[in-house]
């Protein structure tokens, strides 16, 4: 279960991580904290999500193309320390109470810089394991981020009551230079360097028409989409169970946060401890996690509701880190930033699109209804995504059983990684 911790690189990457993520939670919290505080406005603080957002709707593409062109390791680097900048600025600002608009531009900015580090991080993180870790890494990675998420915000709550919302931001400025100090200090020769891409197949349009050949990663990024904008907007769904059905309230969503946030914890335990993560594997527990979802809307009460939370969790954990782990490995070594950043742009698009639509399923059905017709929408896309994807891997299977090595240096979507 705990492979990739074998590799000395990966266990320092695992705790500079695992800091790091500490950090940008503290900073979320204390901005969302902030934006409320002077506002008063949950509108302006979808403002602020929005906003930093925005960029890897519009640039991500061009972000991958730029990880794909030069060594991760010095994009990563250039990223953390213009963070570092950025969260002391913001908590000069917060302390300082300039207008919000300030805030809202470096917000912006940040969001700026995370897309274009964003896939340069993810080439990196398939350097400081083996390829036949990589699976297992991620899996503990989505550990290492819930635990983070799960800390740095406790530690926010009781920080910004003490000492003030403007430290969480300087707390978070520490934090990169973990990160920083951590890739300098690296073996290098253990490092496992992926390929870059050369002029030919370097830019924007190469990487799309790549991806237009890439049946299998298409409707993996189709499936994702669904999966993300109707089955990952717990915050919306649950936020209205406990003021609606539920009659729970701020303690009610407070517990099933909790809870929600364990359940990711045994997802990516879940995914470190499977020996294969295969495209069966992703579709199975998206058909269990979708008729959970569904289910989550017929049974009465708290405790039943609850039950039924901590498993989607952990599904929806092990369903990413499963598609994750296949779209890295399915796809040529030189073109993995723009898948990366493709599923960014992804995911930000489903969170953009799902959590509207969510919440205007709940003001207009009800939180229970809307949590069934979600639950089955994507019952019935994994359905779709299952009889798609039997050809190419029919078609796959039979190349393999023809020939005894590989001939392209593009390959076909693996069907499956060790990640045990």
């Amino acid at each position: 279960m705990l492979r990739a911790l074998g590799n000395h690189n990966y266990r320092l990457w695992a705790t500079a991580d695992l800091i790091s993520v500490t950090g940008s939670w503290m900073q979320v919290l204390g901005l969302n904290w902030v934006v409320m505080d002077r506002t008063g406005s949950a509108t302006s603080v979808g403002i602020s999500v929005l906003l930093s957002t925005l960029p890897s709707l519009l640039l991500g593409p061009w972000a991958g193309a730029l990880a794909d062109r030069f060594k991760p390791q010095r994009i990563i680097v250039l990223g953390e320390s213009l963070h570092l900048i950025i969260a002391l600025l913001l908590a000069l600002m917060v302390f300082t109470h300039v207008p919000l608009t300030a805030i809202y531009a470096l917000t912006v900015v940040s969001g700026l810089i995370g897309t274009f580090e964003g896939p340069a991080l993810g080439r990196f993180a398939g350097q400081v394991v083996p390829r036949q870790d990589l699976g297992n890494a991620l899996a503990l990675n989505s550990i290492i981020s819930s635990s983070g998420r799960v800390l740095g915000m406790s530690l926010a709550g009781v920080l910004a009551a003490v000492m003030g919302a403007a430290l969480l931001f300087v707390f978070n400025a520490v934090t990169f230079i973990a990160v920083i100090v951590t890739i300098l200090v690296m073996r290098k020769e253990e490092l496992h360097e992926l390929a870059v891409s050369t002029a030919e197949r370097a830019g924007v349009r190469a990487g799309l028409t790549y991806l237009r050949r890439q049946r299998v990663l298409v409707l993996l990024f189709a499936l994702g989409f669904v999966l993300s904008s109707l089955g990952r907007n717990y915050q919306v769904t649950m936020a209205a169970m406990t003021q609606g059905p539920l009659g729970t309230g701020a303690a009610g969503y407070g517990m099933l946060s909790s809870i929600f946030a364990v359940g990711t914890v045994v997802g990516g335990l879940i995914a470190a401890r499977a020996r294969e993560l295969t495209i069966p594997l992703l579709l199975g527990a998206a058909a269990v996690t979708s008729v959970l979802q569904a289910a989550s809307g017929l049974i009465p009460g708290m405790l039943g509701f609850a039950a039924l939370i901590l498993p989607i969790a952990a599904g929806a954990v092990l369903i990413d880190t499963t598609k994750t782990t296949l779209l890295q490995l399915g796809c040529a070594d030189d073109m993995r930033g723009r898948v990366l950043a493709v599923e960014g742009a992804i995911a930000a698009a489903a969170g953009a699109a799902g959590a509207p639509l969510l919440g205007w399923l709940c003001d207009r059905l009800g939180p229970e209804p809307a949590l069934l017709m979600a639950g089955l929408a994507t019952l019935v896309a994994t359905g779709i995504a299952a009889t798609a994807l039997r050809k190419p891997r029919r078609a796959e299977a039979e190349a393999e059983a023809a020939a005894e090595t590989p001939v392209s240096d593009t390959p076909a979507p693996a069907l499956a990684v060790a990640a045990a």
